[in-house]
């Protein structure tokens, strides 16, 4: 079982500033989440209808209960928080995929 969070970035309307502060400061601030298991960002989008996203972000707990704890923490604020400075620059879809039961 694992538990998914995803978040599909557009375009942003500085590309530059959003890139700078998602590598410098976002991806270090998520990688300290309790319990993540994997952080995977994709770039490289294909939209089967509509417009592609610009960049779509997925990262995995072994469980939704861990997901849960890992945003209640400290670590989790801050990162959920600097959210906040990356939508200055774009919007954002977000959604959680709980406990899905992987068959491969």
């Amino acid at each position: 079982m694992t538990a998914r969070l995803l978040y599909l970035w557009e375009q942003p309307t500085d590309p530059e500033a959003f890139e700078r502060h998602y590598r410098e400061t976002h991806i270090p601030l998520a990688l300290k989440l309790p319990g993540l298991r994997s952080y995977a960002v994709t770039d490289d989008v294909s939209q089967l209808r509509g417009e592609p996203c610009f960049r779509v972000a997925e990262l995995r707990w072994d469980t939704m209960d861990e997901l849960r704890a890992a945003f209640a923490a400290p670590e989790g604020r801050a990162c959920a928080d600097d959210v906040n400075e990356l939508l200055r620059y774009t919007t954002a879809r977000a959604m959680i995929l709980g406990d899905a039961e992987e068959q491969l």
